[in-house]
């Protein structure tokens, strides 16, 4: 009769939460399970200059002057 040794393979999982401040204490607290190799968080996309500014316009996040003067004296005033 043969034996037949099986070998662990490495594998993944991923985690969706909404409370993005808790990441770094799941992180930890996956890392503490036996057998944990490593705990990575990918990365959003990053935006191009470009898109970052297409996207403030597109969220409104804007402000509108009517003049320089006007810009530079929100600017010192608050």
């Amino acid at each position: 009769m043969g034996t037949t040794a099986i070998h662990p393979q490495p594998g993944r999982f991923m985690v969706d939460f909404e409370d993005i401040s808790m990441l770094r204490d799941i992180k930890k607290a996956i890392s503490m399970v036996r057998g944990v190799t490593k705990v990575s968080v990918p990365r959003g996309k990053r935006l191009t200059g470009y898109e970052q500014a297409r996207l403030d316009v597109e969220q409104g996040r804007i402000c509108r002057y009517d003049s320089l003067d006007d810009f530079i004296d929100e600017i010192e005033n608050g």
